[in-house]
């Protein structure tokens, strides 16, 4: 494993020691991805339902933390200190339901980053290892200097890869930082305008062995998915996995662009697709078997085309 996966000790919890979340939430969902056993979303916003149980709990507690895109999740006796910090996080842990026991083995090729911006809506961004030994970001976290060089630590950061506009807050700081390259597509330029490297049309386009980027116009006109190894699919907010329905949706109330441009674009994509982990920028991520993942996305791509244009409503949003 790793070195930078090694647990630092938490803090004792106990149900005396007082986790709360403060009215700084904005219901961005981050917190109960990562700890849904004990935040839950109540009355438009996340709430402490219980302090956590054994050090398992506690990890998980701090990572909803330290994911926080508004630092909301405090407890009175304890500083999140750096030493505290569990991200990146390798995705095989951040993938609920947990379960009783202890958290599952890393493969070591995905992390979850935490430190969620506020200058990105609180979106998950993510570390992708690739087999030549470089590393990529897939949307980026809060920009901080000791973040950037915590991430190096994992490999030479070559690519910088943006989903859409509203994940681009950081890029540029990010790729400059790593003379790495940054992307983003056509559609979306105007966001990155400084883009190294610029994707257009709507055709899937290889950019390294094993890594496919699909132009998936919708949620906004540049908006795309990464997947990598017929393994991962970075899909921003194009779809994500909601706890509500059990299902792959679209965040149709919340479509900056065009409900039935994402349907057009998912009816031309989807036959093309095969992963098996889920890994959005806003919702829950989800491992499946590949096959089951591309029957729910046929079945996805066809409730997506009964849609109709809608207000932008973030009330609407079923995570």
């Amino acid at each position: 494993m790793h070195e930078r996966n090694k647990r630092p000790q938490p803090p004792d919890a106990g149900p005396e020691s007082g986790w709360y979340v403060d009215q700084r939430c904005t219901n961005c969902d981050v917190a109960r991805q990562l700890a849904p056993d004990l935040i839950v979303e109540t009355g438009g916003r996340s709430e402490v339902v219980r302090q956590p149980r054994g050090a398992d709990e506690t990890r998980r507690m701090l990572a909803a933390a330290f994911a926080c895109h508004t630092r909301s999740i405090r407890h009175p006796g304890q500083p999140l200190l750096p030493s505290l910090d569990p991200f990146p996080l390798p995705v095989e842990q951040a993938v609920a339901p947990y379960g009783p026991g202890p958290l599952p083995e890393a493969g070591g090729e995905v992390y979850v980053l935490g430190q969620n911006s506020t200058h990105t809506a609180g979106a998950n961004a993510y570390l992708l290892r690739r087999p030549a030994g470089n590393v990529m970001l897939v949307d980026t976290p809060r920009w901080n200097r000791a973040l950037a060089d915590r991430y190096a630590s994992y490999g030479t950061v070559t690519d910088v890869l943006l989903t859409h506009r509203d994940h681009a807050a950081h890029g540029r700081r990010y790729a400059d930082h790593y003379r790495a390259r940054l992307w983003i597509h056509e559609g979306d330029l105007d966001a990155a305008p400084d883009a190294d490297r610029v994707l257009r049309g709507t055709e899937p386009v290889e950019l390294d062995a094993g890594l496919t980027v699909h132009p998936l116009p919708g949620h906004t006109r540049g908006s795309v998915l990464y997947v990598a190894d017929e393994r991962y699919c970075f899909s921003g907010d194009s779809f994500y996995w909601s706890r509500t329905t059990g299902d792959i949706e679209v965040a149709d109330t919340v479509t900056w662009y065009s409900i039935e441009e994402l349907a057009a674009s998912l009816a031309r994509t989807v036959p093309r697709l095969r992963f098996e982990w889920l890994l959005p920028g806003h919702g829950d991520r989800r491992h499946l078997p590949a096959d089951e993942m591309a029957s729910r996305l046929r079945s996805l791509a066809h409730r997506t085309g009964q849609l109709r244009p809608r207000e932008v409503d973030f009330t609407g949003l079923r995570w």
